[in-house]
């Protein structure tokens, strides 16, 4: 039966994913359209990772590895449609990106409460807490980008719901759990992600700023550095979870 799953998973997988695209009409020098393709497939080969290798770690480690398949799965997802729409149009909807994270990042953000539940008593605070300052982020930056309200406005609420993040991670419920009662392995891991939501994070409100406030970031500069940073934000990040759940789980 292990050996079935296995082998029926990535065939799930691919089979929600939509696959068809305009591989005829990507020429070799459109860099944003290469950076698309090349993701894509990333982020479906991290999802099929992730979610065979919760068949080897233990029951409690489970679910970190569910949701960083979960992420990377939706975000294939949208980056196979805004492929298609970038090769067919040369642009790509800001509402693409947004329905994107509007799914994956709360997602990010419950993964801090998942890895210190799963060593510890946390209480359900943490997951509230670190939920509202995210959809306080996105519909801020959405509001702005989209034009519903003024980009300086949605880009100061946007920011500072990702303070109050940064806040509850560093030194808020969450960062004094981690720092008093988790064990090396995760006291690693919550560290290196409290720092990618810090820095790398920090190239959406960069990208905010100069394409929409400061005028001085075209399109395909723009599809690029998103694209890159969700390597780091997505899958990276994901790759640092399944480290901690296997060290923890080995060690068991």
């Amino acid at each position: 039966m292990s050996f079935i799953k296995k082998m029926l998973l990535p065939a799930a997988i691919l089979s929600v994913t939509p696959m068809v695209a305009h591989a005829a009409n990507l020429e070799s020098d459109d860099f944003v359209g290469i950076s698309f393709w090349l993701i894509s497939m990333a982020l479906v080969a991290a999802t099929a990772f992730f979610f065979l290798e919760t068949q080897r770690v233990n029951a409690k480690w489970k679910t970190s590895l569910v949701v960083s398949g979960l992420v990377t799965l939706v975000a294939a997802v949208h980056y196979f449609y805004m492929r298609d729409v970038w090769i067919a149009t040369g642009d790509t909807p800001t509402v693409y990106r947004y329905i994107d994270w509007l799914i994956t990042v709360p997602l990010l953000m419950i993964e801090f409460y998942l890895i210190l539940r799963a060593i510890t008593a946390v209480s359900g605070g943490v997951f509230w807490r670190l939920t509202i300052g995210t959809m306080v982020m996105l519909v801020g930056g959405y509001l702005g980008e989209a034009g519903y309200m003024n980009v300086t406005v949605g880009f100061i609420i946007g920011m500072a719901g990702w303070a109050y993040i940064l806040y509850e991670i560093f030194a808020g419920e969450a960062g004094k759990v981690a720092a008093n009662d988790a064990p090396a392995s995760v006291k690693s891991a919550y560290s290196t992600m409290r720092w990618i939501v810090t820095i790398g994070w920090a190239i959406y409100p960069l990208g905010y700023f100069f394409g929409y406030m400061a005028g001085g970031a075209s399109m395909e500069s723009l599809n690029i550095i998103y694209n890159l940073a969700d390597v780091l934000n997505k899958i990276a990040f994901g790759v640092i979870i399944w480290n901690v759940a296997v060290t923890e789980s080995e060690a068991a």
